[in-house]
This record gives structure tokens, C-alpha cells and sequence, in this order.
């Protein structure tokens, strides 16, 4: 009961809902840089308010990134992850033209496919600190 001490509300229900999702750079480049990363934490922090979403933990390595986040039932997973990998990915190619030379035809920062697993049965502290033990690059 220890891990359901932060317990949301909404109008008719209480929940504790987390998802571990994962984002993979097109063709799996590796083009972050410690930079990128925090300001791609600071666009999906922004993304996730608009949803009422809580990013929990955020952090990545070189071609992908590691998010941890609390929602309410009422938000599609599915259509968080669209947003974020969206916003994130044209934001980051207007911010960074260095980032665009990786794709020439596509337009695309992320690969069209991502990770997304409920997190339940590793207790959170557990998952939060693989995502913190990530190989950052410096």
C-alpha cells in the first residue's frame, strides 16, 4: 500500500494509472546530445500538462528516451503518445536544424513505432530508477 499513497481523484474515480513509455529516433541515429534531452523533457513536460498528464521520470540515451508517466483514465495512451512524438519531433527539428541532416526525406525525428507497458508489477521505485541509470550523453 506504500506505492498508493499519491492517489488521484477525478470527478467519479480514484486511480493510480503509470506507463513506462519508450521513444526510438527514426532509423535508430544516434543524435542527442545531453542538450536535446532536456529540452525534450522541457516539450514533453509542456505536452503532458495540456493532458493532466504527470511526467513522472524522463530520461534517454543517445537514439531513444525513457518516459515514465502518471494519467487519468479519461486519456488515451495512444493518442498521449501521438502528441508527444509529434510536438516533440517538430519542435525539435525548428529548434535544432543540426537534427533534420539525419532525415533527408522523412520529417520524422521518432520511428513510427514505440514501447508503451503498464507498470504495476515492478514496484514504480524499481522502474523509476532503471530510467534514471540511463546512459545519459554528455
Amino acid at each position: 500500500m506504500a506505492e498508493y499513497q499519491n492517489i488521484r481523484t477525478g470527478r467519479h474515480c480514484a486511480f493510480v494509472l503509470h506507463a513506462h513509455l519508450v521513444f526510438v529516433t527514426r532509423y535508430r541515429h544516434k543524435v542527442f546530445a545531453d542538450r536535446h534531452l532536456t529540452r525534450l523533457e522541457e516539450i514533453m513536460r509542456s505536452v503532458c500538462q495540456g493532458f493532466e498528464v504527470e511526467l513522472v521520470e524522463f530520461n534517454g540515451e543517445n537514439n531513444h528516451v525513457h518516459l515514465l508517466v502518471n494519467f487519468p483514465p479519461k486519456v488515451a495512451l495512444s493518442k498521449l503518445v501521438n502528441s508527444l512524438k509529434g510536438v516533440s519531433s517538430r519542435r525539435m527539428r525548428q529548434e535544432y536544424p543540426e537534427l533534420v541532416k539525419h532525415y533527408w526525406q522523412a520529417q520524422r525525428l521518432w520511428s513510427g513505432s514505440y514501447f508503451a507497458g503498464s507498470v504495476g508489477g515492478a514496484p514504480l521505485s524499481m522502474v523509476r530508477q532503471y530510467i534514471e541509470q540511463q546512459n545519459r550523453p554528455a
